[in-house]
């Protein structure tokens, strides 16, 4: 067995696309992990709104005035990454500034007119905003790395859901046959019969919308593919010599099952998995985009889209094109590694 996996990540580290995807993937992850503290923007779902910075140019470059809060406490590195820091300054943007004998003389954002600072306590700080602003004057960059958890929860909680239900509905099917089988891939067929979105929309109407219940929404509408190759790959897996063998020594159907069966048709699972985890992102990103998934603040990449496609006739195409390319870059990812697993775990090959 250990052979096996050896020549199996051999084969897979000859393949230079699902190295690349693995690659992204690996970033994507990351990312997501460490969170708050490598955003730019480390507000909860990185939401410090400036409405004069609305639809900034990429790479674009301002100052801020900024006066300390006193009700803010400062949250442990733990805390930051999970749920992030609510700003301990009162930011103002500002244009230009200049101190003359101890006093603060400075510019608004887009004001011609110089104004005093009266206040001796505050900061001066420049800010670079390298995707830009939003239509809120929100940091484009730090939303979409945001976005990344969301993506990436839901693809994680859909697939581990429509694991457990595929597997389990299809390692039965494919074990017992006769009228179990038939139940099953009934159930099956009927489910599978349903368009994938529109199922989507209804569960996600019947537990109503929020951030959670797109998980259980998308999981419950993928466990069909699970099921239908899992129940493939345990009728021929069953037909073998050592299950045979098995039964005859005595061993319960449970561990026949669970023990003898199921890991050597792990390699088809995992490759669908990956397929399976593409497509939890897109559906995720197609509900918030129709306004059902996830609910604002929150960052989606398809809420980012939702809220600017309009723009792209604006000479601001960047506010759509930026999450688009964001779920295309991860989407791809998955594929090319689904595509790797499938070769590196091909026995025939």
């Amino acid at each position: 067995m250990n052979s096996l996996s050896h020549i199996a990540w051999r084969k897979f580290k000859k393949n230079s696309l699902g190295v690349f995807g693995l690659i992204i993937i690996t970033i994507a992850v990351v990312i997501s992990f460490l969170g708050y503290v490598i955003f730019p923007d480390s507000t909860p779902y990185s939401n410090q709104m400036h409405l004069e910075l609305s639809k900034k140019e990429p790479c674009f470059t301002t100052f801020f005035i900024l006066v300390p809060k006193e009700s803010v406490s400062e949250v442990n590195l733990f805390e930051k990454m999970l749920f992030g820091q609510e700003s301990q300054f009162e930011e103002i943007p500002i244009s230009t500034y200049r101190e003359d004998n101890g006093l603060l003389w400075y510019t608004p954002f887009d004001s011609q007119y110089e104004q005093k600072f009266s206040d001796s306590n505050y900061l001066i700080s420049e800010r670079t905003y390298i995707l830009g602003t939003d239509s809120f004057g929100r940091d484009l960059l730090s939303r979409i790395l945001c976005g990344t958890r969301v993506s990436l929860s839901v693809g994680f909680i859909s697939v581990f859901i429509s694991l457990l239900i595929g597997i389990s509905l299809g390692a039965i099917a494919g074990y017992y046959r006769g009228r179990v089988d038939d139940a099953i891939m009934w159930l099956v067929n009927v489910v599978w019969s349903i368009p994938t979105l529109l199922m989507v929309i209804a569960v996600s109407l019947a537990l109503g919308k929020g951030f959670w219940q797109v998980f259980v929404a998308v999981g419950l509408t993928m466990w069909v593919e699970v099921a239908r190759i899992v129940r493939g790959e345990v009728l021929s897996v069953r037909e073998n010599e050592y299950v045979e063998a098995a039964k005859t020594l005595g061993f319960s159907h449970f561990r026949i099952l669970f023990k003898h069966i199921l890991p050597n048709v792990m390699g088809a699972v995992i490759v669908i998995s990956a397929a399976n985890f593409a497509s939890a992102i897109l559906i995720e990103a197609g509900l918030s985009f129709l306004g059902i998934g996830a609910q604002p603040p929150m960052p989606s990449w398809g809420t980012m889209i939702k809220d600017h496609y309009a723009f792209i006739v604006m000479g601001k195409s960047y506010l759509a094109i930026f999450p688009g390319i964001a779920i295309m870059l991860l989407v791809l990812s998955f594929v090319l590694l689904g595509n790797a697993l499938r070769d590196a775990l091909d026995v025939r090959s």
